[in-house]
C-alpha cells in the first residue's frame, strides 16, 4: 500500500501508482474530514484522475480502522536536508498523517518514507525538528535519488503540540482526542 498527500507535486507518484496497479491511500486535503483519507483502487481509478478534486468525487474516504498497513509514504517538501530532516508547509498536514497512522499501528519502522522535490530543496544546513517531525528515508529529485540517515518517526500523535485550532480544524482529531 502507498500512501501519499494530495498535493500537486505528488499527482505523477500517484498517477504511476495507479497505472503499475497499486493501491494508493492519499489524504483527504488539510485531514477535512472525520475519514481521512481517500481509497484510491486502481481497479476502478482511472490514472489520470487521481488530483484532490477528482478523487472526492471518485473515492471514497476512509477511516483509519478501514485502512491496510501502508509499505510506502510519499510527502512533499519545502526543503529537505542528506539526513531526511525536512520542512514541510506551515500546517503540519504531513506530520500529523505520518502520527496518525503511526498510532494506529498502519506505519511501521519499515515503511519508506519517501519526499519528491526539486534539487534547488535539498539543502546541507541543519533544519529545526521537534520530536513530532519524521525524516525522510530518500529524496527523489529529478536527477537522483539520495539516501538519508537512520529514519526517525514519532510513536504517534505528541499532544502537547497540537493547537486548540488544529483540533477545531481535523474532525478525526476531534473524535481522538479527549
Amino acid at each position: 500500500m502507498l500512501k501519499a498527500n494530495p498535493d500537486r507535486a505528488q499527482l505523477p507518484v500517484r498517477q504511476l501508482a495507479l497505472a503499475q496497479h497499486k493501491f494508493v491511500y492519499m489524504a483527504v486535503p488539510k485531514i477535512a474530514t472525520i475519514k481521512p483519507f481517500y481509497a484510491l483502487d486502481p481497479a476502478t481509478m482511472n490514472p489520470a484522475a487521481v488530483d484532490s478534486k477528482q478523487a472526492k468525487l471518485l473515492a471514497p474516504s476512509v477511516s483509519l480502522d478501514e485502512m491496510q498497513p501502508v509499505d510506502f509514504t510519499v510527502c512533499g517538501s519545502v526543503a529537505v536536508n542528506h539526513h531526511g530532516t525536512r520542512i514541510g508547509k506551515d500546517a503540519s498536514y504531513s506530520d500529523i498523517e505520518v502520527a496518525l497512522l503511526t498510532e494506529a499501528g498502519l506505519i511501521k519502522p519499515t515503511t519508506t518514507i519517501v519526499t519528491t522535490v526539486h534539487q534547488l530543496h535539498v539543502i546541507d544546513e541543519d533544519l529545526p525538528e521537534t520530536e513530532h517531525d519524521f525524516s525522510v528515508d530518500y529524496i527523489a529529485t529529478p536527477d537522483e535519488t539520495i539516501e538519508c540517515g537512520p529514519p526517525r518517526r514519532p510513536t504517534g500523535l505528541v499532544h502537547e503540540h497540537l493547537t486548540a485550532e488544529m483540533v477545531a480544524a481535523i474532525p478525526v482529531l476531534q473524535a481522538l482526542l479527549p
